[in-house]
């Protein structure tokens, strides 16, 4: 009875391990999915160009602004209401597009989903210190944020397909239909803890080890710096990569969905290439620098119009691994502050991180609908633009940062 009961816990254990990378894997799916529905949500709710990237950058803006309250509230009633609930939220953000006529729900509904969906990363930190020891905290993780990224390629090219076959309503309808699904099986296996413990002075001294952090200089300075390198893989690869493709390089549109997926497809095996890296250079630091370069140098090629499918494949899937510098960032924030602080340090890292995904978004869209009335194919080189721009203030910010150190 005892082994039986042991298998029969160690089976939900994985069971409910699983169930919160799947939804990390499906708020990666509805991240992306603009890109491939790019000209039927601009034509159905008449969108220029700016107003898209404003659409698809409020995700950011709903995803941040909730980052740290959503960790207090699953601190304190536990991952079995708060998942369930974010996943719901997240199918419901969809539905606007299938149902709304004005885009001023769209957006809303976009919002939505970006909260709901701030659930997916906290909620897997929370259920794996749960599930499995402490020592298997990052390989776990990193195995949830493979899963994760294979949503983010499955929100490519497959999806593109389904729209090609279905509508892009009844894609949408489907997508809701899972979220309601997996949000149902994930109440069900996650058991319900004890949550009293946790709830005494923890709110008093959260305020304190919230200024502690916000006041740190370089803690700052990292947060900030690594969110303006985050365009390659929130700006290019999640909505303009696509389009871009489509009008510079004349690639159609399944096709540059799949080139832009190679992104993803690096970033997976992108956090323990870095970290090797980063422990052969004993400098985190010079590893993010190092990555930043690459970047930059690869989309300054593409811009340029010299690049082809094989040397995208390939650009694309070492942009993906450089992408993965976002973990060696965020744990630098936290190396910053006492132990006490070091969990409020990486949610604020990774929602200023996120933060920019909307101004890359919308900075991308406003170019492009400025530049869009003289040449479509100028416009988006000059959208594209603001990436490399962007990635070069970024590593200028953590080379300070690294001289900092040095003092």
């Amino acid at each position: 009875m005892k082994t039986k009961n042991s298998k029969t816990t160690n089976r939900m254990t994985w069971l409910m391990w699983l169930t919160a990378s799947i939804f990390y894997a499906y708020q990666y799916v509805l991240r992306v999915i603009p890109s491939v529905m790019l000209e039927d949500i601009m034509h159905q709710f008449d969108m220029n160009s700016a107003i898209f990237g404003q659409f698809s950058g409020f995700y950011y803006i709903g995803y941040s602004l909730v980052h740290i309250p959503i960790g207090i509230v699953m601190d304190r009633y536990g991952p079995r209401k708060i998942i369930p609930l974010c996943i719901l939220l997240s199918a419901i953000g969809t539905l606007p597009i299938v149902f709304a006529d004005q885009c001023i729900y769209p957006i809303i509904g976009r919002i939505i989903t970006g909260i709901g969906s701030s659930a997916a990363i906290l909620g897997l930190f929370k259920i794996i210190r749960m599930a499995f020891e402490e020592q298997r905290f990052t390989r776990m993780l990193s195995f949830s944020v493979t899963i994760g990224l294979l949503g983010a390629i499955y929100g490519g090219a497959p999806v593109s397909y389904m729209c090609s076959v279905f509508t892009y309503k009844s894609v949408l309808n489907i997508l809701a239909a899972v979220g309601v699904a997996l949000a149902i099986v994930t109440y069900m296996v996650i058991p319900e803890i004890n949550t009293e413990e946790q709830r005494g002075g923890a709110s008093d001294s959260m305020f304190a080890n919230l200024h502690n952090v916000l006041s740190n200089a370089k803690l700052m300075i990292v947060c900030f710096s690594a969110g303006l390198m985050v365009g390659p893989l929130e700006g290019f690869a999640d909505i303009w990569g696509p389009k871009f493709l489509e009008q510079i390089y004349g690639i159609e549109r399944t096709g540059a969905s799949s080139l832009t997926s190679m992104i993803f497809i690096g970033m997976c095996a992108g956090a323990p290439v870095l970290n090797f890296v980063a422990e052969k250079l004993k400098d985190s630091i010079k590893t993010v620098v190092l990555s930043g370069i690459i970047m930059f140098a690869v989309f300054v090629l593409l811009i340029a119009k010299i690049m082809n499918i094989g040397t995208m494949t390939a650009g694309f899937f070492v942009v993906g691994i450089c992408s993965a510098y976002q973990i060696l960032a965020i744990y630098k924030a936290s190396t910053y502050v006492d132990q006490s602080s070091a969990n409020l340090a990486t949610a604020v890292a990774n929602m200023i991180i996120m933060i920019f995904g909307y101004v890359i978004h919308g900075t991308i869209g406003l170019i492009v609908n400025i530049c869009g009335n003289a040449d479509p194919t100028t416009a988006y080189c000059y959208g594209i633009t603001v990436i490399p721009i962007a990635l070069f203030i970024g590593i200028i910010g953590f080379i300070a940062v690294s001289k900092m150190d040095e003092r």
